[in-house]
């Protein structure tokens, strides 16, 4: 596995998938504007829709929309949340998968790249503020993509994230987070939810516990998922602060990611040893945390006897990431 650490960086997989619709309905999709008011001038050509599910079964690529409008997909970036339970796109083998994996190192946060490599539409999470410059020069010079969305799986207290800065360098970006967060954002998202990127989407699961606005972000064919700090290369992330819960992350990890496919990568949002990613298999056989036949009772015996020190930065980020990142007006 390869990881892009400052500004090296090698490309670690492509997978198949899909190709766009040739013909969808449209409605509108309300986007919150309040952190950049500029922000709806600058993409009049992209277009924010919501998928309607037919009330029967559907042939590749047909969908209808509330409004029975219809337009077809065009060079314009297409900027599409889908809601619970709405149909996802078809996917065929001639859509290919880009990714990276980014680390930085001081609080050992991994930011995760993926790209449609025929639309060239590109969602990064979890960005980190301090290596945004590195991010942009991947994105705009060396890959020459679209970042449609950056994406944060909660409001991280180790680091502030870079959705917010970003968002001031690259016109028509949308920040996502999850509606229970409570944090600012663009675009609030919900379990269910699906995310589409070009011709590959992510489906949200819900995975509080560590915060009450925890996400995890599942690839289109389950091959990969995005834990955050829900679940971590042999561990979790800690549950005594910001609503967590230890019963409720014991639930969530167990329903949520470990019911994957056990092949199933696990990219967290962490890892502390430069281990780089897992399997869900692997966790539910060995994590000494949440495997191994663990119960609900002996998981919150441990994390309620871990003892830990706060992050040292969660004065900081927590204010600033419920902010998206963008820095106090005050300071």
């Amino acid at each position: 596995i390869n990881i892009m650490l400052g500004t090296r960086s090698i490309i670690k997989s492509i997978s198949p998938l899909r190709t766009s619709s040739q013909s969808l309905g449209l409605t509108q999709h309300k986007v919150n504007t309040k952190l950049q008011p500029t922000h709806i001038s600058h993409i009049h050509n992209k277009t924010f829709s919501i998928y309607k599910k037919q009330k029967k079964n559907l042939n590749q690529s047909q969908f209808i929309f509330s409004n029975k409008r219809n337009f077809h997909t065009t060079t314009a970036t297409t900027m599409t949340i889908l809601r619970n339970n709405e149909s996802p796109p078809t996917t065929t083998p001639e859509a290919k998968l880009g990714f990276r994996q980014l680390f930085e190192g001081v609080s050992a946060t991994y930011t995760y790249l993926l790209w449609d490599t025929l639309t060239k539409e590109a969602v990064l999470i979890d960005p980190v503020d301090t290596e945004v410059k590195r991010d942009l020069q991947l994105i705009q010079d060396e890959l020459d993509l679209t970042l449609v969305y950056g994406i944060n799986t909660h409001a991280h207290a180790d680091h502030i994230t870079g959705t917010g800065l970003l968002k001031q360098k690259l016109k028509g970006m949308s920040s996502v987070i999850s509606k229970a967060s409570g944090a600012d954002a663009d675009i609030h998202v919900n379990d269910g939810d699906i995310i589409v990127f070009g011709s590959r989407y992510l489906v949200i699961r819900a995975t509080p516990g560590h915060t009450e606005g925890c996400l995890s972000y599942v690839l289109d064919d389950e091959s990969r998922v995005f834990t955050g700090d829900a679940l971590l290369i042999q561990g979790c992330g800690r549950t005594d602060f910001q609503g967590g819960s230890p019963e409720t992350l014991y639930e969530s990890v167990h329903s949520q990611l470990f019911t994957l496919p056990d092949d199933c990568v696990v990219y967290p949002a962490h890892d502390y040893k430069g281990r780089t990613s897992s399997l869900i298999k692997d966790e539910k056989a060995s994590n000494p945390r949440l495997g191994s036949d663990k119960t609900k009772e002996e998981f919150v015996h441990i994390m309620n006897n871990l003892n830990l020190s706060y992050p040292k930065k969660i004065d900081v980020a927590v204010p600033a990431n419920m902010r998206c990142g963008v820095p106090d007006p005050e300071d």
